[in-house]
């Protein structure tokens, strides 16, 4: 019987349809009641990385975290090969084998990747993705989402009567801050910024950046489909720039830049 957890709404640029041959990914439902003003509240970095790491720890319990020597980590390891961190910030990377289409990088550089993503898109277009997703950590947008969070509501409360110290926190809150993780809403301006980031990241680390135009492209035709599908994705890119502008714009990167883009695969 396949395992299942509590829904938890999707995140980022990269998301289409789901692959029922998986388990569903989901997490905590968020502490309920409205979320109180965010107030004067000092936070350390390194309390900032202890509640990250607690938070990472807690996803990768509760979700279906496949093998080393899965087929699905083995792609993953050998397309990020020699790839350790990211503006000094050491990563990691791991693969989640569900149905969702995602894939998220937090604060710490911990990259995680859904298995039903990896099966729609062949290794350009995945190292793209993931190029994106680490151009948010690397601008460091990820980080002030969840110090947002950290220092709203209940989270909050209990970070203030900690003393100072890591407060424990419950299963809830541990879900929230997964959320806050996972489900972050970045603008425009951060979206652009993360893809330009991750242009950047991509060539600098030998991989092709051509991958990220091909992605989104991907996405578009999906965006373009009918019924439930359309629906679905048209609502997940709602908040982030037109899919259209965000080709053209690095597509001319890179053709400014000189480089090929690649023979598309065959899946």
């Amino acid at each position: 019987m396949r395992k299942r957890l509590i829904k938890l709404f999707m995140v980022v640029a990269f998301l289409a349809t789901a692959n029922a041959g998986y388990a569903q990914f989901n997490l905590k439902k968020a502490i309920g009641g409205a979320s109180k003003a965010i107030q004067a509240f000092t936070l350390t970095d390194e309390q900032m990385a202890a509640y990250v790491k607690e938070s990472v720890e807690w996803m990768d319990k509760h979700n279906p975290v496949l093998p080393d020597d899965d087929p699905y980590t083995q792609r993953l390891n050998r397309l990020v090969e020699g790839i350790t961190d990211a503006d000094g910030i050491p990563l990691n990377f791991k693969v989640y084998n569900v149905i969702d289409i995602n894939a998220f990088a937090c604060p710490d550089g911990s990259v995680r990747v859904f298995s039903s993503l990896m099966d729609i898109m062949d290794d350009d277009e995945l190292m793209g993705i993931i190029g994106h997703e680490i151009g948010h950590v690397m601008k460091r947008h990820s980080k002030n989402q969840f110090k947002t969070q950290l220092l709203t509501g209940a989270m909050k409360d209990a970070i203030a009567s900690s003393g100072g110290k890591v407060a424990a926190l419950t299963e809830s809150q541990l879900g929230t801050l997964g959320d806050a993780l996972i489900n972050a809403k970045y603008s425009q301006k951060h979206e652009n910024e993360a893809d330009d980031c991750g242009y950047d990241f991509l060539v600098q680390n030998g991989r092709n950046p051509w991958g990220m135009v091909m992605a989104f492209e991907k996405f578009q035709n999906l965006e373009g489909g009918s019924g439930q599908k359309s629906s679905y994705i048209n609502r997940m890119f709602s908040s982030h720039p037109e899919t259209k502008a965000r080709i053209e714009r690095m597509t001319k990167r890179c053709n400014n830049d000189g480089i090929q883009r690649p023979a598309k695969e065959t899946k």
